[in-house]
């Protein structure tokens, strides 16, 4: 239907350009957009049902939801009168939404350029062949550097790779040009200027809310590159199926603008025509204007304006002209230039190609007034193709099939309508409630005697059950009749509600676990009720089964930030070449990083390809944990290699250089046990040669203490015969001097003797009887004269015993 209102609305694009850029060419564009979105069939129009769709479901997701649809549920024929209920919605979908807009916002991302363009190619390739070249030439550099002194290595050696492999994780994880960094650099600084992480939460929370997001970005020369939030109940578009809308060739946004503003942005409207845009709008019957910010503003002073962008082609002729000099010269030409095909034989020639443009209008709703109709003086062109252009919104609607939208919220609307009303039964069961009773037979009292002159009456019968819990009464009447009231009190107990309200119960379960069976968003997501008999491990793979079932929300938010990085991309360079405010950008810019200034002015020259490196979940993180923890529980990598894993983002390339590391370390630790063994056995060689050398040292020091001993040895017996020669000498000495004695005592006796002879001659006779005698005893007690000349004591030969020299 759209798609049939649109051909038969808007103009044919096969017009010249200046038809085109001519102001009744944009008010067809504009009025075709206007009768598509805003011309009503059956009392509304498409405009208004997307923002009526867009506002229901959000409203489902702040729980907030219209309360009217459960009293036409409950009420009988309108009438409310009998029920006295709390009304406000039970908030079951908020939870849900939050759940998955929080936890794709804490998902981390850095911004990758990769310089595609031949120069960048070229200085890539340059440096993996240089690296390629210092790796095949390790042993010819070695023995130059060794040999001659010359250093021939062109890279870092603590940066080489030592294989290909390793060569291809460095240029993917660490190489980066040095134009590179500066183009990530100035795309996360416009980023966070633009504050785009509170816009990117905004970004998700309408993918899950209403299923589709939508963000602008523009240049001015006043604020430079700015990011705006576009909210999707507000933005038209051409029909589409794709959820990318990379089809789509016009796209805009009604805006609400106070005529002060109206007056500032087109400075050229005078009062006369203020005034008539201002009682011009909602005048025609079969149109409607309405957007979400005005549907509770009474504002006389504001006006719905229409903001588009319309892509079309325009055609670049030249006129190729042959000169005097044999030289051809280039013209530029209107498209209207068609010459004569006889004149252009030998004479000039005619070049075309066809480019795409991009013009901008704004329209005021309701009115013919177009306020602007230019084509656009900020183009984005992605360098690889120049006749390409890209609009200044990016959309994304990762569930739409044939032109209609769905979203996580619109799947569960049903269930929570379902629970708010079985919410409303449960305390209309609760309020028709009533607590248990009393029933007392007052017949029965009446036959009781308690015989103690006391009067039995119904308070006194009260007074005892509800304190002590007894009761009496009489099987028999005072006639001897059967009581049909022996018991006088019995407990009421109410039956109402008791059974519905586990009925309730169980259906609002029910219902919660449809909307968790819907969505994907388990128990263990958001660990409302984990399972206590459930393993760690086995709760997080629910969760990582969860997070799968919205993956397609968190791919459709990368997307736009993706998109949005390489728009800013382009418009950073159209910034640098065209743009006056060319040096504050780069100072503000640069402003971080004085040495980048330069690599940022020449941006402009350089083509690059933007991607997102995103941080992996839950689940690709335990999977490479896993790895990581089992290599180093085998001591296949270090700690520092961990750490290195950890920060990579991409789990692909974590799990390369997981295996790069280990085989490294494998070949690190082989040849450092072959260097052990190595050592070992020199040191086992030196520690025999030291047992060796200190073997001989030992000997020669043990001959030598030896040959020591006996010098010593032969010093003492030299010493000690030197002495004892003394020692014999004075002992000769004293032997003959005793000698000498002993001979003169002997010769003096000899002499005594005859002299005694000669003086006792006379008296032998007379003595001679005496002399016999004692010549008698002589004879029995003669002993040899003592000698006292040394006998055998001559000898030097024994000096260690000089006992013998001891006194007797």
């Amino acid at each position: 239907m759209a798609e049939s209102i649109s051909k038969g609305y808007f103009p044919s694009q096969v017009v010249s350009d200046s038809e085109k850029i001519g102001l009744d060419y944009g008010l067809k564009v504009a009025k075709a957009i206007e009768a598509e979105w805003f011309k009503r069939d059956s009392g509304t129009n498409r405009f208004y049902n997307n923002q009526n769709e867009f506002h229901k479901l959000r409203l489902y997701a702040r729980g907030e939801q219209s309360i009217q649809k459960y009293k036409d549920e409950l009420s009988i024929n309108g009438d409310l009168s009998y029920l006295n209920l709390d009304w406000k919605p039970v908030p079951i979908i908020p939870k849900f939404v939050d759940i998955v807009v929080n936890g794709m916002a804490e998902r981390t991302y850095d911004i990758k350029a990769y310089s595609q363009d031949p120069y960048g190619m070229s200085k890539r390739t340059e440096y993996m062949e240089s690296v390629m070249r210092d790796i095949e030439t390790q042993e010819l550099i070695k023995f130059a550097q060794d040999s001659l002194g010359i250093n021939l290595q062109e890279n870092p050696p603590e940066k080489l790779p030592d294989s290909e492999e390793e060569l291809s994780l460095h240029m993917q994880l660490s190489y980066k040009q040095e134009v590179e960094l500066a183009e990530e650099q100035a795309i996360t600084t416009i980023l966070n200027g633009n504050k785009f992480e509170e816009t990117r939460k905004r970004l998700f929370y309408d993918l899950t809310t209403i299923g589709i997001a939508c963000v602008k970005d523009k240049f001015t020369t006043a604020e430079g590159i700015k990011v705006e939030y576009v909210d999707p109940a507000n933005i038209v578009y051409s029909y589409t199926e794709n959820p990318y809308f990379e089809d789509i060739y016009y796209i805009g946004e009604v805006k609400t603008i106070p005529i002060n503003e109206l007056k500032k942005e087109f400075p050229n409207l005078d009062e006369e025509q203020l005034l008539k845009i201002k009682k011009q709008p909602n005048q025609k019957s079969n149109f409607r204007y309405t957007t979400a910010s005005t549907n509770d503003n009474n504002d006389n002073n504001t006006v719905e304006v229409l903001y588009f962008n319309y892509k079309t082609y325009m055609n670049e002729v030249y006129k190729v002209k042959d000169t005097m000099s044999g030289g051809s010269k280039v013209i530029l030409r209107d498209d209207t230039f068609d010459p004569p095909i006889q004149e252009m034989v030998g004479q000039f020639e005619k070049i075309e190609r066809s480019l795409e443009v991009l013009y901008e209008g704004a329209l005021v709703l309701g009115t013919d007034k177009l306020l602007k109709w230019e084509m656009s003086k900020n183009m984005m062109r992605p360098k690889s193709d120049y006749t390409k252009v890209k609009m200044n919104y990016n959309l994304v609607a990762p569930r739409m099939y044939k032109g209609k939208i769905e979203s996580l919220v619109k799947r569960i609307t049903g269930f929570a309508d379902m629970i708010q009303l079985t919410h409303l039964k449960i305390q209309q069961v609760l309020s028709r409630m009533v607590p248990d009773g009393i029933y007392l037979d007052a017949d029965g009292l009446a036959e009781i005697d308690l015989g103690n002159g006391t009067n039995y009456n119904p308070q006194e019968a009260l007074n005892m059950f509800f304190q002590t819990g007894s009761v009496i009464g009489r099987s028999f009447t005072s006639e001897g009749d059967m009581n049909p009231g022996k018991i006088p009190i019995q407990e009421i107990t109410s039956g109402n509600g008791g059974g519905k309200i586990p009925v309730l119960i169980q259906n609002y379960n029910y219902y919660m676990q449809m909307i968790r069976d819907t969505t994907g968003l388990n128990e263990a997501r958001d660990g409302s009720t984990p399972d206590s008999r459930a393993l760690v491990g086995v709760q997080k793979l629910a969760a990582a089964n969860s997070n799968t079932a919205t993956r397609h929300i968190l791919n459709s938010g990368l997307y736009l930030t993706a998109e949005l990085a390489e728009s800013i991309s382009l418009r950073i360079s159209d910034i640098l070449e065209y743009s006056p405010t060319k040096e504050a950008f780069i100072q503000k810019i640069g402003g971080h990083n004085v040495g980048t200034l330069e690599d940022i002015a020449s941006l402009h020259l350089y083509d690059f390809g933007i991607f997102l490196d995103i941080s992996p979940d839950e689940e690709e993180k335990s999977l490479l944990e896993n790895n990581i923890q089992v290599a180093l529980g085998q001591q296949m990598i270090d700690l520092e290699d961990a750490i290195d894993l950890r920060n990579i983002k991409n789990v692909k390339l974590a799990n390369q250089l997981l295996k790069v590391r280990r085989k490294k370390k494998r070949e690190r630790d082989e040849l450092l046990q072959q260097k052990n063994i190595e050592t070992q056995a020199n040191a086992n060689a030196q520690a025999q040669k030291i047992a060796a050398e200190a073997e001989v040292q030992k000997n020669q020091a043990l001959m030598q203490s030896t040959m020591q001993l006996e010098e010593a040895k032969m010093m003492l017996n030299q010493k000690k015969m030197q002495q004892e020669a003394i020692i014999k000498k004075d002992l000769m000495n004293h032997e003959f001097m005793i000698n000498m004695r002993l001979k003169n005592m002997e010769l003096n006796i000899g002499k005594q003797k005859e002299t005694n002879k000669e003086d006792r001659k006379d008296e032998r006779t007379r003595i001679q009887a005496s002399q016999q005698s004692e010549l008698i005893d002589q004879r029995n007690n003669n002993k040899a004269p003592k000698k006292f000349e040394s006998m055998g004591n001559d000898s030097l030969g024994n000096l260690g015993n000089l006992g013998s020299f001891d006194p007797r």
